[in-house]
């Protein structure tokens, strides 16, 4: 079976690595499908889930909150501060840190601490959108 070599990392620990017949993932120029002997790329990421197709079909989700891809073509590297296991998302945290992020936008007091929580609230949309998109597959 054709399949490429695929590792993604946080910066605390790997998330995964193995095999798998294709990799989906939200560039920073639109959705990248990624099948085994692509092109090298290198792309920066935006939040959101990196779909692995396993080689037995089943998937593996993986939620990032942006990053750096590499893309050789027998190996792809997802590489990303913050990523979470689709199975470790927790709705309630998220909705929590939400509320948060709402909050800081309405107290900023400058244009720094606006453009932060406004990131922080992209961030935080897009691990919804990768919540609900895993609950759906499962």
């Amino acid at each position: 079976m054709n399949t490429i070599h695929v590792d993604v990392v946080s910066a605390e620990e790997s998330l995964f690595s193995g095999e798998a017949r294709f990799v989906a993932l939200p560039g920073a120029a639109g959705e990248l499908g990624i099948l085994p002997k692509h092109t090298p790329l290198i792309s920066r990421i935006k939040p959101g889930s990196v779909r692995i197709e396993l080689p037995d079909g089943s998937e593996e989700f993986i939620f990032v909150a942006g990053g750096i891809l590499e893309v050789q073509p027998n190996c792809v590297t997802v590489l990303s501060d913050t990523a979470i296991r689709g199975k470790d998302l927790d709705e309630e945290k998220a909705r929590a840190a939400q509320a948060a992020a709402e909050e800081a936008m309405r107290n900023a007091s400058n244009d720094v601490d606006l453009a932060k929580a406004q990131s922080e609230l992209a961030v935080l949309a897009a691990q919804m959108a990768a919540l609900r998109k895993f609950r759906g597959k499962h």
